[in-house]
């Protein structure tokens, strides 16, 4: 007791699983303090080996870099989703990024920050294979669907997220 795990799925963005911990972490805070209180357990402080701080990430932390592969780019925009939420700049006007994936499958290759859009895909080039973008917040705008916006958005055929 004090202790418990928690598998970060596939998909999982920072929300995600801080919703699930919250969920069984305050079972297992009450538990334990219920087990303070009877006896059966006692308080024992964290050791201060090992234990390190966690500065709070900022706004600037969560610009995506699209320089990097495919893989580090997902993992980042779902580390920093909800909050503070993944973000780049298009025409010098940040963009968020609430939701996308590597596209394995994509026929295209992409320099990093690269934009193509079909009917059935955005996609954004990275040092590796693009990512699928699915969802997107404008500027002034709510948090969309990504093929939505592109077709609305009437971007030149050599835009580039920065």
């Amino acid at each position: 007791l004090g202790t418990m795990t928690e598998t970060v799925r596939p998909r999982d963005t920072a929300g995600d699983l801080l919703g699930r911990l919250a969920v069984s972490g305050a079972g297992l805070l009450a538990a334990t303090l219920d087990g303070i209180e009877t006896g059966e357990l006692r308080a024992v402080p964290q050791p201060a080996d090992g234990a390190s701080h966690a500065p709070k990430l900022t706004v600037d932390d969560a610009r995506v870099r699209w320089s990097d592969p495919a893989l580090a780019v997902d993992r980042h925009i779902r580390s920093v989703t909800p909050a503070p939420g993944a973000w780049t700049t298009l025409g010098g006007e940040r963009v968020k990024i609430g939701s996308a994936r590597p596209a394995e499958d994509a026929p295209t290759d992409l320099g990093p920050g690269r934009i193509s859009w079909d009917k059935r895909s955005f996609l954004v080039g990275t040092a590796t294979v693009p990512m699928a973008i699915e969802t997107i917040q404008p500027p002034g705008k709510k948090m969309m669907n990504a093929l939505d916006w592109v077709r609305g958005a009437r971007l030149d055929e050599a835009a580039v997220f920065e």
